[in-house]
């Protein structure tokens, strides 16, 4: 350490050198200034702090005298360790903010937000890491294309088409650090007069972000085909957020053809569109995959949103977005003026995930490792079926409970809880209403097959 900017006060009746010892004694106390912590030199504190020399050596000394520094020779000056310090005002905001963020305790999480991470591609990602790392190639580190490196965009563009149907040039696509970001683009590119609707129960953190940009947001009932087309169409919105292959929370997989009146919904007028968020996509576990509903659009009217988070790690934080092409020229006049968000090297890295195939591996055996906890779970749930049923289970990476018992949500939350297992509330994602039925999401993709069994064990004891 070369400085510490201290504010000192000449004119004030304390000393100099007591105000300069006041200051570093008090950071040494709170853990400001750690053990081991080195000071700066006598002659470069006085000149930084533009006092003499001897003001700063009476300082340390006194320092030295009550053992809150030590000289070493030839190093300079150190801060010591000071067991049995008394710290009472530090101790009390501590226990503060550790009584603020005490977290309630589980043995097991049913997170529908959880993904294996112990299945996290490590090998492969270092490999790539450190070979593109090796290319010694200075463009990496330049500020790259706004809509995200041209490679990367190829990489997506390719793998959407085979892989979602999702007809699109790497033009078309934007690239970001994660979906809000994306989406407070998206409200940039088609302005915050709009009013964009959602599904009821629905994703909240998206809701949260377009509600904090747009002018109005309606929540539209769901049937068993996903949103309600003609609620929808009685109502004021432009913008229709839905998320087809697999709803979230509800996990209703919606069909062709209510796929086919969104699209009839929006080709109705020049300013209506459709944000297609594809969430958990990459997970089915019964009948074919159905394509995006991006690749029945003909008119330019769906909006795609993708993320490799789900996938991969969240930590990952890239995603993408397709923009129908007359909304390109909104983008270049609107967008183009923000920077990416996602490092070269990080995209460098997920192009050639891609390309050289170790994504699709990656997939396949995530999609047998749910596959796996997913039956677990099922063949368990088949001893709750006198108290509840079961739906959206057949793709994504979470179920949902319906109680036929009569049961609350609260109280099947609340006994599970007891038991050390941590369920959610759909209630939690309900907007301006309550369920019609008690009911409870579970997660699996965090829990290893004998942890499921065990959890349901103690939900079964729990709730009957």
């Amino acid at each position: 350490m070369n400085e510490l900017t201290i504010s000192l006060d000449a004119k004030a009746s304390k000393p100099l050198y007591e105000q300069i010892y006041g200051y570093i004694k008090k950071e040494i106390e709170s853990g400001g200034l750690p053990f081991e912590e080195r000071l700066p030199s006598t002659r470069m504190l006085a000149k930084h702090l533009q006092v003499s020399r001897s003001t700063v050596e009476l300082a340390y000394e006194q320092l030295l005298s009550e053992g809150y520094i030590e000289a070493v020779p030839y190093r300079g000056y150190f801060v010591c360790q000071l067991d049995g310090l008394v710290r009472l005002e530090r101790q009390t905001a501590a226990e503060e903010v550790r009584q603020a963020e005490k977290k309630e305790r589980y043995v097991y999480d049913f997170s529908p937000n959880g993904i294996a991470l112990n299945s996290f591609p490590h090998n492969i990602w270092k490999k790539l890491s450190r070979g593109i790392l090796m290319e010694n190639d200075d463009e990496f580190f330049q500020l790259g294309h706004p809509q995200g490196e041209e490679f990367l965009r190829m990489a997506i563009a390719s793998y959407l088409h085979h892989a979602r149907g999702v007809s699109c040039t790497a033009e078309q696509i934007i690239v970001g650090a994660g979906s809000d970001y994306l989406l407070m683009l998206l409200l940039n590119i088609l302005g915050n007069r709009r009013v964009v609707a959602m599904e009821n129960p629905t994703y909240k953190r998206a809701y949260r972000v377009l509600q904090s940009m747009t002018k109005s947001m309606i929540a539209i009932g769901m049937d068993q085909s996903g949103m309600d087309v003609g609620e929808l169409s009685g109502s004021e919105a432009d913008i229709a957020y839905v998320m087809p292959s697999h709803q979230y929370p509800m996990g209703i997989v919606m069909p062709v053809r209510r796929r086919m009146q969104l699209l009839e919904w929006a080709a109705k007028a020049e300013e209506r569109y459709i944000i297609e968020d594809d969430y958990d996509s990459e997970f089915r576990y019964k009948g074919k995959p159905i394509p995006a509903l991006q690749g029945f659009d003909a008119r330019g009217k769906v909006i795609y949103l993708g993320t490799f988070s789900r996938a991969i790690a969240p930590s990952i934080r890239i995603s993408y977005m397709v923009l129908p092409k007359a909304l390109m020229k909104f983008y270049q006049e609107r967008g183009r003026i923000f920077s990416s968000t996602v490092s070269k090297v990080d995209q460098m890295i997920i192009a050639r995930f891609l390309k050289e195939g170790y994504y699709e591996r990656h997939l396949n055996r995530m999609r047998a490792l749910y596959k796996s906890r997913h039956d677990v779970l099922l063949e368990e749930m088949g001893g709750f079926l006198d108290i509840c049923s079961v739906s959206g289970e057949h793709a994504g990476v979470h179920v949902l409970l319906h109680f036929t018992n009569g049961m609350s949500e609260a109280e099947a939350v609340r006994k599970a809880k007891e038991a050390g297992v941590k369920v959610y509330g759909l209630s939690d994602y309900c907007i301006g209403h309550e369920p019609e039925e008690a009911t409870v999401i579970l997660g699996y993709a965090n829990m290893e097959e004998e942890e499921i069994r065990s959890a349901a064990e103690r939900l079964r004891r729990a709730w009957k």
